[in-house]
């Protein structure tokens, strides 16, 4: 088995047909077919059972898995370490990040960084999923979140204090809220994943029982436009608050926890130039005063 088997052996293990295994290779269904036809012949065994949900492995193919594994395994740390001594910052670098940091400070920066370095390509990939740097899903993350593999390279390059924001519309028409009557008549805005595992929500560090949850979202980009919609109340960064034009509640009190932003990156690519320029101009973003 050589590497460009394995890769669409590989492929069709991880996706429910040959159609989407041949979209995740970026070649065409016949040749995922043909390649894997050609590759059991050659091994002189069953690999799969095509069944109706999809192909599922035989015995066979199970310890082709493994092998197969190794194989990725060795291709992922080969392209890292060869990747890691291009000096030349040309090319491809894949960064993820969250909407609100893509939209606010990543795409000014990518601006930057095109005018200083025209031939680097970067594919921006916003999501709430963490990628996988070890298997090269992505280049540079920017989380919100320590990672804790020790393998990756972090650095801290934001810490915002967190408060409460409204709109002026909506305290022109529901009033200024009060910590001691626990946020009673208000509304809120939420970010769902702090919701999980609660008995009630708290906003600065201050509880809400009498408030009412108008609206849960994932996203923190959502979350600020809710809130300048007047839809409620709602935590977010202050520096992102005050940048929405929104009015901060409490202005005394914030989230004990401060929101972090931290760089995340492969060891084997902090030394090659392209991404290395480019994580430099995005932290630069992210680091930047308030304007």
């Amino acid at each position: 088995m050589n590497w460009d088997d394995a890769r669409i052996f590989l492929a069709v293990t991880r996706q429910p047909s040959l159609r989407a295994a041949a979209r995740s290779l970026a070649i065409d269904q016949a040749t995922v077919g043909r390649r894997l036809n050609a590759l059991e012949a050659e091994l002189g065994a069953k690999l799969f059972l095509r069944a109706r949900d999809g192909y599922l492995l035989t015995t066979a193919g199970e310890a082709a898995l493994h092998a197969a594994r190794r194989m990725e395994t060795a291709a992922l740390d080969l392209r890292s370490k060869i990747e890691g001594q291009d000096e030349n910052p040309t090319g491809l670098v894949r960064v993820t990040s969250s909407d609100t940091i893509a939209v606010e400070f990543l795409l000014p920066a990518i601006d930057r960084l095109q005018q200083r370095w025209p031939q680097i390509r970067v594919d921006l990939e916003v999501s709430t999923q963490v990628l996988n740097l070890g298997r090269r899903q992505a280049d540079i993350a920017l989380r919100n979140v320590r990672p804790e593999a020790p393998d990756l390279v972090v650095r801290r390059v934001a810490s915002w204090p967190v408060g409460l924001f409204a709109s002026a519309a909506y305290l022109a028409r529901c009033g200024a809220p009060r910590a001691e009557d626990e946020l009673r008549g208000h509304q809120i805005v939420a970010y769902a994943p702090y919701l999980e595992n609660k008995a009630c929500a708290t906003v600065a560090e201050m509880p809400a029982r009498q408030a009412r949850i108008a609206m849960a979202v994932n996203s923190s980009l959502l979350l600020r436009k809710a809130v300048a919609a007047g839809i409620g109340l709602g935590e977010m960064p202050v520096r992102m608050g005050e940048r929405e034009g929104l009015v901060r509640v409490w202005p005394g009190r914030q989230r004990a926890r401060p929101h972090e932003v931290w760089l995340v990156m492969h060891p084997d690519l902090q030394r090659t130039a392209r991404v290395r320029a480019t994580a430099q101009c995005l932290a630069e973003a992210l680091a930047e005063p308030p304007v």
